[in-house]
């Protein structure tokens, strides 16, 4: 079991194959499915160290995009946020998203409540392109900070 695992991993790694199975891990990472895409991206640059600002690039692009479809699904779920309506946190959060408006994607981002952030961006209706653009820059921010810290500051 393990040899095959390890010729698996070995053939993921491989550039022709890694970009394409880093997207997708972004790209699903993004969406509510509780996947990470970090150790794709570190495993990938491990293997590849000459692919950083390659793979940091379609790790930003797979999970922008995979945000984006989160704001599609939050714009066309209305029926069910109107069940929630009158919760008093429903009320508190959605002010705070309308007073910020599509800035509030620059936290994207983070754990649990980013991709979820960008399903209520879109159920708010806020402007898509400017919603992708503060998504794409906190995703960016955060795939640069966390591989330059592992790859530089805290290796092997």
């Amino acid at each position: 079991m393990q040899a095959w695992l390890d010729s698996l991993l070995a053939l993921l790694a491989l550039p022709q194959f890694g970009l394409s199975t880093l997207f997708i891990a972004a790209f699903v990472s993004a969406t509510l499915v509780p996947v990470g895409s970090e150790p794709f991206l570190f495993g990938l640059l491990k293997l590849n160290p000459d692919m950083f600002w390659p793979a940091i690039a379609v790790a930003t692009i797979g999970n922008t995009l995979g945000g984006a479809v989160d704001w599609w699904l939050g714009y066309g779920a209305h029926k069910v946020a109107d069940k929630y309506a009158n919760s008093k946190h429903h009320v508190r959060v959605l002010g705070w998203l309308e007073r910020l408006g599509p800035k509030a994607c620059l936290l994207s981002w983070l754990p649990l409540v980013g991709d979820p952030l960008c399903a209520v961006a879109g159920w708010l209706k806020l402007s898509f392109w400017p919603c992708v653009f503060y998504m794409a820059i906190g995703k960016f921010a955060r795939y640069v900070t966390m591989t330059v810290a592992l790859l530089y500051i805290w290796p092997d």
